[in-house]
Formats: structure tokens, sequence, C-alpha cells
């Protein structure tokens, strides 16, 4: 049987953007008190995993890094079909830029085992960086196929998948075990169902935490960000809007004599 795994972010839900607030002396993102909900890009990654599971048969284990409330999207990821859920949660992991949550995540993927398949939404929806999938792949030694639009063959131990790039794709073939990273064209993700979400109820969440893993306070979190934010500053946005008046004649020559003072025309 297939054994995929599907790296799963809790990101602030979109409705609490105007909300958010940075912390000045970390200046990272605090979590603990904002509507979390599943980044959009890992719903493809997984709905990639449920797909693979109806068609041929696999095992989907789900992990996610963040606060204890993360719990919830692991649950509900439980809830849409897979079988296994982890949680990586301990205080020593907050504040981790992409390289320390990479890091963190190839941990849990070596202590997991056995895997065929990782799976990645191709960017978070608040960092974006498009880091963590091929940093992961580098910490696990494997091979990274990113930008994944289409799966076009699946079985046996040679994949064949369509990847994006600049104006067009490109057919790649990558002996298992590999990690994709997916694109919002892969797929339209599933919602939950209420059948599912009984199922779920059997199903328990696995916590790891900085001893679980094995790995030093000082290469995790905070502490093992490479990434160092010197500055943040607001940026604000003013529009000044001007009403020409006269007919229509008048407010067109008014107009681009306003347009070549501005430099805009000539």
């Amino acid at each position: 049987m297939l054994r995929i795994i599907v790296c799963v972010k809790a990101v602030p839900e979109s409705k609490a953007a105007e909300s958010l607030k940075i912390d000045p002396v970390t200046k990272s993102l605090p979590r603990l008190d904002i509507p979390l909900e599943i980044n959009p890009l890992d719903r493809n990654a997984l709905e990639v995993a449920l797909q693979l599971k109806e068609g041929s048969g696999a095992h989907i284990t789900v992990i996610s890094m963040g606060p204890p409330p993360a719990g919830d999207i692991v649950k509900e990821c439980l809830a849409l079909g897979a079988d296994k859920g982890i949680l990586l949660s301990d205080p020593a992991f907050a504040g981790a830029d992409a390289y320390a949550t990479a890091l963190t995540l190839a941990k849990a993927v070596k202590k997991i085992g056995e895997v065929d398949v990782v799976l990645c939404g191709r960017a978070s929806s608040d960092g974006a960086t498009e880091w963590v999938g091929p940093e992961l792949a580098v910490f696990v030694d494997m091979p990274i196929v990113t930008m994944v639009r289409e799966f076009v063959k699946t079985d046996g131990k040679n994949w064949v998948v369509k990847a994006d790039i600049e104006n067009g794709y490109r057919l790649v073939q990558a002996a298992l075990p590999t990690v994709f990273t997916v694109t919002q064209d892969a797929n339209t993700p599933r919602t939950l169902s209420f059948s599912g979400i009984i199922k779920s109820r059997k199903k328990e969440i696995t916590t790891w935490g900085l001893n679980d893993l094995g790995v030093l306070e000082d290469s995790v979190g905070l502490k093992g960000s490479p990434t160092i934010v010197s500055k943040l500053a607001y940026v604000e946005s003013k529009r000044e809007c001007e009403f020409i008046d006269g007919t229509l004649e008048e407010k067109v020559d008014q107009l681009i004599n306003k347009l070549v003072e501005a430099g805009v025309a000539s």
C-alpha cells in the first residue's frame, strides 16, 4: 500500500487578516489567539492524497506544526479522509522560519519511517516563500518536483507529473520516494461531509514535541531560524480624488492637461 505524508500548515483565517499583528520583539506572527484554517494550497495537496487513496489504496498521515489550536486543523484533515494525524507542538518550535520549519517536519518524517510520497502545498498564504518543500526534501534526502499541476501516471515506482514553468509546463518522471509541491490547478479540494466527521471521532491525533523528535532546542523555532527580520514598518497607501467639471469636451481637455502636467502623457 502506498504510504503518503501530507504536510499541512494552520494559517490565519483570511477574514481575520485585518486583526493580525506582528510581535515587535520576535518580529513573528503570534498564532495563539488567531482563528486558524488549513492553508489553501495544502488542501490541494491533501486532495491529491485522498484521490490516490480512493483510486489504488493508500495510507495518509497528516503532519502539522503549530500551537495546540492547530490540532483542530489536523482533525479536519482526518474528517476529510486522512488516516493518521500528527501535531508537532512545543513552545520551542515557535517563531520558526522556513528553514527551521522544514527541519522540524523532516525530523517527523524520519521518525515515521517508511514513506513513498511526501506532499506539500506550493506555498503558504501567510509566508509564501515556497521554500519549505524543497528544504524538507534536502533534509530527508529525497528528490523533489515543485509546482505540480497534474499527476499523469501514479502506478508503480516511477511517477510522471506535469509541473508548471513560465509560459508552460514540464513533463517529469520521478522515482519514489519523492517530495512533490502542489499548485491550485491540481484539483478542486473536497468539503467536509457529515459521515467524514463521524468517522474521524475514532481517529486520534498524536502530539510530538522537542524530545519526541530528538532535536536540540537551538536548532528549531526562533533560535534555529537563520532568517533575520531586522526592521518592520507600516506602509500607508493614500489616494486623492479630484472631480473635473464642465462639458464632456472640457473634461477631456482638462484631463489631458493634467496628465501632461503629471508626466503621464505628452
